[in-house]
């Protein structure tokens, strides 16, 4: 069972409640064991059975291997009523930690490097506090999902029916946030998290002698122009009032320095908040490398792929996380209202189901030199944020479904 001893809340947020606050040494104990056992996408057995004995310890109802390792905790209120779902993802990176911490991981080249130990820790404690007092009318849904880091596991497991039986009415998630201050929450309404979508292009050229190129169609010269000319479309195709990016991260061609490439291989990734986007920057990225290679008589071979859509958070459920957001913190500055990042997120399939909000919680402190960017080696994060986490959640839940 939960160890509830009392315990000094390590941060100045008075507005967590005692049980809560009493919760955070096991929070922590939570976090540092799922910290130490890591798991990537779809292979979180190990995460999975620790969720699901906590589960059974508290006599929670939960379905286990939903989109392989996936798991759904339901929580009955004292009437009935709405459905509010809270998300949780719950696996790591293929990243060797370099930490010197007593709870570093101890798989070989994995690592949670982005906060989902936190986060699973988080939706425990909100399951065990709620699970002690359902005093709201309705129905909490906790959703412990795999494979957010890819290939992505918030789709399958909505085809496996997540949000259904009960039918989820709304959606809350939150994400531990490295670039915003340890308690700072980061809320909107509308575009949060970007689109992503990727691509990897082979342009073929004709090799030959580096002192004769004009035998040669030099696949790094016609490489080079596709780059240059792939930046414009943001620049001279997107409404600048739109954010986007196209970023080539790989090019890679030739063999030696006398020698003209006859190939060359290139892949990137595109960001987007505007859904409207949707397939036109897809469209613009063949229509440049195709032009460019006809040009130069090149031929190419493109593969393109949307990986996620845009986080979007509906304005109602955005409505409630802010004011709660706004008690618990309790200074203005606390909560930031235009957060955003190019970044994604396989939350944005569940807003697509259901209304919802996807948040940040800020989890920096950099006297404590825990400020390391998300997937650096050394990302770690204060975790007084863990009990903040759950206050939040626990507020959203007595906010939608009512505290009775």
């Amino acid at each position: 069972m939960v160890s509830t001893l009392p315990t000094a809340h390590p941060t100045d947020l008075s507005q967590i409640r005692l049980e809560i606050r009493n919760l955070q040494n096991q929070l922590v104990a939570w976090r540092r064991q799922l910290h130490q056992h890591p798991e990537l996408g779809f292979k979180e057995e190990l995460t999975a059975d620790f969720i699901a004995q906590k589960l059974r310890d508290w006599g929670v109802s939960h379905e286990t291997g939903m989109a392989k390792t996936g798991i759904v905790a339901t929580i009955e209120g004292r009437q009935p009523g709405p459905v509010l779902a809270i998300r949780a993802d719950m696996d790591a990176l293929p990243i060797q930690e370099k930490n010197d911490v007593p709870y570093k991981s101890r798989h070989e080249g994995k690592m949670h490097a982005c906060g989902h130990d936190g986060h699973t820790a988080i939706a425990l404690g909100t399951t065990y506090y709620l699970s002690q007092h359902p005093y709201f009318s309705g129905t909490v849904k906790m959703i412990f999902q795999p494979a957010e880091e890819g290939p992505g596991g918030a789709k399958p497991m909505i085809e496996a029916g997540v949000l259904q039986n009960p039918d989820v009415d709304a959606i809350i998630g939150l994400h531990i946030w490295n670039n915003l201050p340890l308690g700072q929450v980061g809320v909107r309404e509308g575009a949060l998290m970007a689109a992503v979508e990727c691509f990897r292009c082979t342009v073929s050229g004709k090799g030959g002698h580096g002192a004769m190129p004009d035998q040669t169609i030099d696949a790094v010269v016609v490489s080079s122009q596709i780059v240059n000319a792939l930046q414009t479309i943001v620049a001279r195709n997107v409404n600048p009032l739109d954010a986007a990016v196209v970023t080539v991260g790989e090019l890679h061609a030739g063999t030696a320095l006398n020698v003209i490439a006859g190939t060359a291989k290139m892949s990137g990734t595109v960001r987007y908040f505007n859904p409207q986007l949707d397939g036109y920057i897809a469209q613009r990225v063949e229509d440049t490398i195709k032009n460019v290679c006809q040009m130069h008589g090149a031929t190419y071979d493109l593969d393109y792929w949307k990986l996620y859509p845009p986080v979007i958070n509906n304005a109602k459920i955005a409505d409630v996380v802010r004011s709660v957001a706004a008690d618990v913190v309790e200074t203005p500055a606390g909560v930031v209202p235009n957060c955003q990042t190019m970044g994604g997120e396989d939350m944005s399939f569940f807003l697509q189901e259901v209304p919802g909000c996807y948040f940040f919680l800020g989890s920096a402190n950099e006297k404590k030199g825990l400020n390391y960017p998300h997937h650096h080696p050394r990302f770690n994060f204060d975790e007084s944020v863990l009990s903040m986490g759950v206050e939040l959640f626990v507020r959203c839940v007595e906010k939608f479904l009512g505290n009775r």
